[in-house]
């Protein structure tokens, strides 16, 4: 089960894969990770993708595509994964096709969750993430049992910079321009599934799993 998480930042991908994670057991695996990993590690595409890092360049698409290649042949991966973040360029998405091509194998399911913006916007106006440990709630959604409080760890909770409407409002402009385009692009190969992300986190989950099938 090879899943790619698509869909606007905010629109709740990353909730919705841990809801995945739990239920198949499989894992998600991100681009920042295996950077982090590969350069910790000292591996060849680590220094790589260091060498760029150091200079300010972007990782190019070819390279970053071998990382996660590498990731995806881990045994952790072999009865599935989630890839979330990656690919967010149609470059991208035709390099990790084809170096999957090459080993035989594919992308099962493309899962779109779908938002407006507007409803974007007002929903990450109420997020609030854990200054201590990182852990994510909404005011409205998934409120801590305390106002401003963590329950995990009790440390204090805040808005992120990249939450602020104007904030959120630029990055979903990047997205229509850059990632958007991905929709279709898997569409065509015929592993496009949209949900729609009004639903609610049950609502969403559920259908998310018919879709896998249980």
């Amino acid at each position: 089960m090879k899943i790619i998480m698509l869909g606007a930042p905010g629109a709740g991908k990353g909730t919705y894969a841990k809801g995945i994670v739990e239920k198949y057991k499989i894992p998600t695996i991100s681009t920042g990770d295996i950077f982090r990993q590969n350069i910790k590690e000292g591996t060849e595409l680590g220094k790589k993708a260091k060498g760029y890092m150091d200079a300010g360049e972007l990782v190019p698409d070819e390279l970053v595509c071998d990382l996660v290649v590498d990731r995806l042949e881990k045994d952790d991966c072999k009865n599935g994964y989630i890839l979330d973040g990656f690919p967010r360029t149609i470059p991208q998405a035709e390099a990790l096709t084809a170096a999957l091509k090459e080993k035989g194998t594919g992308i099962d399911f493309a899962l779109d969750i779908e938002m407006e913006d507007q409803a974007i916007i007002d929903r990450m106006a109420g997020r609030r993430v854990c200054a201590k440990c990182g852990e994510t709630y909404h005011a409205v959604n998934i409120p801590p049992k305390a106002e401003g409080i963590c329950d995990k760890c009790g440390g204090n909770l805040e808005i992120r910079d990249d939450d602020q409407p104007e904030t959120v409002k630029k990055r979903l402009g990047v997205y229509h321009e850059q990632t958007a385009p991905l929709i279709e692009y898997y569409r065509t190969q015929g592993i496009l599934h949209e949900v729609d992300g009004n639903l609610g986190l049950k609502g969403v989950n559920n259908k998310i799993y018919e879709i896998l099938g249980e």
